[in-house]
């Protein structure tokens, strides 16, 4: 439980550094909110398959299988 506690920290820590790199390209009106948008996408399926591969239900990406 602390594994996924520390791991979710560090997750949070890079796409929170990640966001405040994109929030200071100067991009003209509607790119910025666009970029915003895709980059919560993202990130909402990022955290979805993270927490779905933690209690061993879903899809498993290919750099987690064992073969």
């Amino acid at each position: 439980m602390i594994g996924l506690l520390v791991n979710l920290l560090i997750l949070v820590l890079i796409l929170g550094v990640v966001w405040w790199v994109i929030s200071l390209f100067p991009l003209p009106e509607p790119f910025p909110r666009v970029v915003q948008v895709i980059f919560v996408v993202i990130v909402l399926l990022i955290l979805i398959d993270f927490l779905t591969g933690v209690a061993g239900v879903g899809w498993q990406p290919l750099w987690r299988w064992h073969g």
